[in-house]
């Protein structure tokens, strides 16, 4: 299975820009309003901004793994490459 590109400007959003696009797309889908070729298209990009979550959700998680956790809390912060 081939990867699929992410566009560049959902490459750019913050996890929250586009947790709240793609939350808007679900709604707008649900509602049941527009045409099918719009709905076509809302749900090719709602799938983009899923991957895009999913990856920087991996991100934070291999982040928050690296904590060394000390007697006085977090020792360091390691950085880690992400694919």
């Amino acid at each position: 299975m081939a990867k699929q590109e992410i566009p560049k400007d959902i490459q750019a959003m913050s996890f929250e820009q586009a947790l709240a696009a793609l939350e808007e797309i679900v709604e707008t889908l649900e509602s049941g309003k527009g045409k099918l070729d719009e709905a076509i298209g809302s749900y090719e990009r709602g799938a983009a901004l899923k991957r895009h979550c999913e990856a920087k959700l991996r991100e934070a998680q291999a982040k928050v793994s690296q904590i060394q956790l000390g007697a006085d809390g977090p020792a360091g912060l390691k950085d880690v490459e992400i694919e």
